[in-house]
């Protein structure tokens, strides 16, 4: 792939679990190409990393 389709694309594998009934889910990302992954505690640390990867996303913190 080359390094402009890289930029406009991404998989991941999601995985979604919790500890016990009453504990938020947590969620690990892994990227299929090259193994990497990232955990998540929680979803607001999820869904705040997949903003990241969309830099021109509009910040809803500050109104854009």
């Amino acid at each position: 792939m080359s390094d402009q389709t890289q930029a406009n694309y991404w998989a991941f594998l999601l995985r979604l679990w919790r500890e016990t009934p009453d504990l938020p889910f947590r969620a690990m990302l892994e990227d299929p190409h090259t193994g990497e992954r990232h955990g998540f505690a929680n979803m607001t640390q999820l869904i705040f990393f997949l903003q990241q990867l969309d830099k021109t996303a509009p910040d809803e913190t500050n109104g854009e």
